[in-house]
Order: structure tokens, then sequence, then C-alpha cells
């Protein structure tokens, strides 16, 4: 065999060839990890965000107009309404995604200072209103809202803030606690004052979310986790109302006004659904044998009209929704922008799997709603706000990955890690 048999020389055309098929190949590496893949996290928060607000009105409208026909406002009363929240939240949403951080980081103490003020009016003024054996909705006037919606975001941007300034210092255990785990205590407190635990649960994840992020002692965390987890407990056992929820999960069902009803019902719109669903607008279990369909249970009446593709399509756009938030936390140096970015993604991915695990039968019925789908205008509105800053987080980055020679900004200088110091060499004898 000859040596060129063995080694075949390499042709100018031969190598052009090879350069043509790996240009494919490049431009998707590029994509995904080179300067433009600040694009992809911004595109898969933008996409999934678009098709899950998008898809929650139409699913609004379906499981609603049923029970709305006999209404003032008509089948139609709640559709409208949502659509005007989305409209709202879209513009709060394009907004806050062109702040500056430090705009965005001077907003977390006065966010957490009115979650406060709007909160203690919910629990301890004649302007809490009870729904569904819950006080968490302010009343003024004709106009309603739920502020622990708010509080949400207010204590992601201000643990975020708060632990940024002591990010150094953050493993030491009196650090960690103070003022970040009192502050956010007092927020879950005041949403547990009027008994609303499903909120509660939620603020004590994105808490947790931002503690362990910012490299929090273990000891604190566990300590933490575990005094929440008590403590849900025991307010569960305390509370009758919580200890039939917990029974109707377990199957302790005694007749069909008991609280199995639901649930049940709710069961039974997901099984029915099959592959493929019913149909939109086709839905059995709306007329009247889920209550409040288009609320917490809204995921069973998705399932029954879009079947079980229909579900998988909305887990893979909550999972997009995670995977982005995730890019721009895991591809920054700012430590606000990464506690706040994955505050956010706990409360609305977090809170996504908690409804659709209580939905299917996985966990009792806590009664939070599903993000961006549930109808609610508060935390459409603010679900989309969270969705913003997030955005606004990406430019931000997206800006200084364009400049990387660039001196630092103003809301950055504070972020900058400390020089080090070489330590002295050793004298050798």
């Amino acid at each position: 065999m000859s040596p060129t048999e063995l080694h075949p020389v390499r042709t100018p055309a031969d190598e052009e060839e090879t350069e043509a098929r790996s240009r494919p190949l490049q431009r998707l590496w590029r994509l995904v990890e080179g300067r433009r893949a600040l694009d992809l996290s911004v595109l898969l928060i933008g996409g999934s965000t678009f098709l899950l607000t998008a898809l929650g009105l139409v699913m609004v409208l379906s499981s609603s107009s049923v029970e709305a026909i006999g209404t003032g406002g008509g089948s139609y009363g709640l559709f409208l309404r949502q659509t005007m929240w989305a409209v709202a939240g879209l513009a709060a949403l394009l907004l806050f995604s062109r702040l500056p951080i430090g705009w965005i980081k001077a907003l977390a103490w006065p966010a957490f200072g009115l979650a406060v003020v709007l909160l203690s009016l919910v629990a301890f003024t004649p302007l809490g209103v009870t729904v569904g054996g819950n006080t968490n909705w302010l009343g003024i006037g004709g106009f309603r809202m739920q502020p622990s919606e708010a509080a949400k975001l207010a204590l992601a941007l201000w643990a975020a803030a708060v632990l940024e300034r002591k990010h150094r210092l953050v493993t030491q255990v009196r650090h960690a606690l103070v003022p970040v785990l009192p502050g956010g205590l007092l927020l879950i407190g005041l949403v547990m004052a009027g008994s609303d635990l499903g909120t509660a649960i939620i603020l004590a994840l994105v808490l947790a979310a931002v503690l362990f992020v910012a490299g929090t002692h273990r000891g604190v965390f566990i300590a933490f986790s575990a005094v929440t987890v008590v403590g849900a407990i025991a307010l569960t056992l305390l509370a009758p109302h919580r200890m039939v929820r917990v029974q109707a999960w377990l199957g302790d069902c005694s007749d069909a006004s008991d609280p199995c009803f639901q649930p049940d019902h709710g069961m039974y719109a997901l099984a029915s659904g099959g592959w493929w669903g019913a149909g939109l607008g086709q839905s059995r279990q709306k007329w009247s044998y889920i209550p409040e369909a288009e609320n917490d249970f809204i995921f069973t009446i998705l399932g029954e009209e879009l079947g079980l593709v229909g579900t998988l399509g909305v887990l893979l756009a909550y999972l997009a929704l995670a995977v982005g938030m995730y890019r721009v936390a895991a591809g920054t140096t700012s430590p606000f922008i990464r506690l706040a970015t994955w505050g956010i993604m706990a409360w609305l991915v977090g809170q996504a799997f908690v409804n659709i695990a209580m939905v299917s039968g996985v966990i009792p019925v806590v009664g939070v709603p599903l993000p961006f789908i549930s109808y609610g205008g508060s935390a459409l509105t603010l679900s989309l706000t969270a969705v913003g800053i997030v955005l606004a987080f990406a430019r931000h980055e997206r800006r200084r990955a364009e400049e990387p020679d660039a001196r630092p900004d103003a809301d950055d200088r504070d972020t900058d890690p400390l020089p080090v110091i070489p330590a002295p060499a050793s004298q050798e004898s």
C-alpha cells in the first residue's frame, strides 16, 4: 500500500467542503454559548411568557363562559377583564425591561415597605376582603387587588439587594439571618394572618431559594427549611378547614358535597382528556362540576380540552422559562441580578409546579393559581412585571458582553470582587 493511500492528500476543495459542513454547527454553537447566547435566553423567556399568557386568555374564556352566562358581564365578562389586565401587564413588562439596573435596585426597599403596608391593611383593617376562607384581598371601593402577589416580587428584589451588600459575609450566620430572614418571616406572617397558607409556602420558597443561592451556611438553610415544614404541618393540623383538605387528599370522602368534589372532578377532567383532548371549548367538567374552574383548577380544564399533548406543552413552556432565567442568572457577575433572577424563577416556576401537583393529586389542595394562565388580574400583571425585570437583567448583561473593555457601570461597582492579596512568600532557611 502506497503512502498516498495510507495518508490521502487533502485538496483545497476537500477543505472547503469540510468547512461548509461545519458552518451550521458553528452557528448553532455561537447561538447557544457564544456572545449571542443571551439572545437565546431572551427568546426562551419572552416566547414562553407570550405563549402561556395567550393560552391563559383562551382558557379563561373557555372555562368561565358557561357559568358567567347569567352574570352582568355575560360569557365574555371575565375574559375581557383578564385581557385588560394582560395588556396592562405587557405594558409593565415593556417598561421594566428598559429600566437601568440601578433603578430596579433602588425600588427594592420601597417595594418591600409597600408590601408590608398593604399586607397589614389586608390583615388588620376592614379593607381586607375574605374570599374562599382566605383574607388575602384588599378592597377599596369597587377595586380589588391581592397584595400578596406584590409581596412575592418585593421579597425577591429586596432579599437580593440586601444579600448583595453582604455577599462576602453571608456565610456567617448572623449576616445571613439579619435582616433577610426576619423580613421574609414578617411577610409570611402577615400573609398567614389572612389564613393564606398557599401564598405563604410560595414566599417561603422564594426566600429559601435566594438564601441558598447566596451561599448561606448550610446549617442556617437546613434549619429554615425544617422550621418551614414543621410550621406548615402545625398550621394544617390546627386549622379544621385545612385538615379537611388533607383528608380529602387521602381519600376520606363521605358524600358529594365534601371537599373531595372539586379535586375528584379535576381528576375526571384530566383523565377524560386522553391524548388529544375533547376539543377547545368542549369540556364537560366546567359545567359547574369544578367550582370556579377558571382559577386554581384551570389546568384540569386545559387537560380535558387539549389532552396530554396540551398539558405537556404547558410543562415545556414553563421549562423553557426556567432555562431562560437560569441562563441569565448563571451568566452574570452581579450578585443582585443572580439572586433576584433566582427568586423570581422560584416564584413563577415553583408556583406553577405546586399548582400542577395540587390539581393532579400529588399534594393536597393549597390554593395557589397557575402563573400566566389562571384568572386573576393582580397575579397576571405582577408576573409579567417580574418577567420584564428579568429581561432588563438580560439586556444589561448583553450590553456588558458587547463592551467587555468598558469601565464598570455605577450599578455594578459595589459588586466587583475585592482585589486578591497574595500571601507572603515563605522564608527558606
